[in-house]
């Protein structure tokens, strides 16, 4: 049982570095808190609010996965390597993706409540 408490505090740590750290994931947390705070405006669904939060848990943890390929990358290569830039982009840019997908699901869900 202490090994699984230890996880999760491990777990935890890494996400609150992450939000001390890291200016993307402030802004990735700043944008779920305004989405949140409008979707108990316009009263979503149970089915809205499993596809939003979904929609944010995938974009957070892209950008936990990115953060942990840049200290990885950065350890392994101290120095500029075009391998290490592309390992980076590449993270960075499935981020991106995730940020994509999940405004256009936001503007599926919250539409139809703005402009019915």
């Amino acid at each position: 049982m202490n090994r699984l408490l230890r996880s999760f505090y491990y777990a935890g740590s890494g996400i609150l570095s992450a939000v001390r750290t890291q200016a993307n994931m402030k802004i990735h947390v700043v944008c779920a808190i305004v989405v949140n705070a409008a979707g108990l405006v316009v009263g979503l669904t149970r089915m809205e609010w499993a596809v939003i939060i979904a929609a944010q848990a995938v974009v957070m943890a892209a950008e936990l996965m990115n953060t942990a390929v840049e200290h990885v990358v950065d350890l392994a290569s101290p120095s500029r390597h075009p391998l290490a830039k592309a390992a980076k982009d590449t993270a960075a840019g499935g981020v991106l993706v995730a940020a994509i997908g999940a405004v256009i699901i936001g503007l599926f869900v919250f539409i139809p409540h703005l402009w019915p």
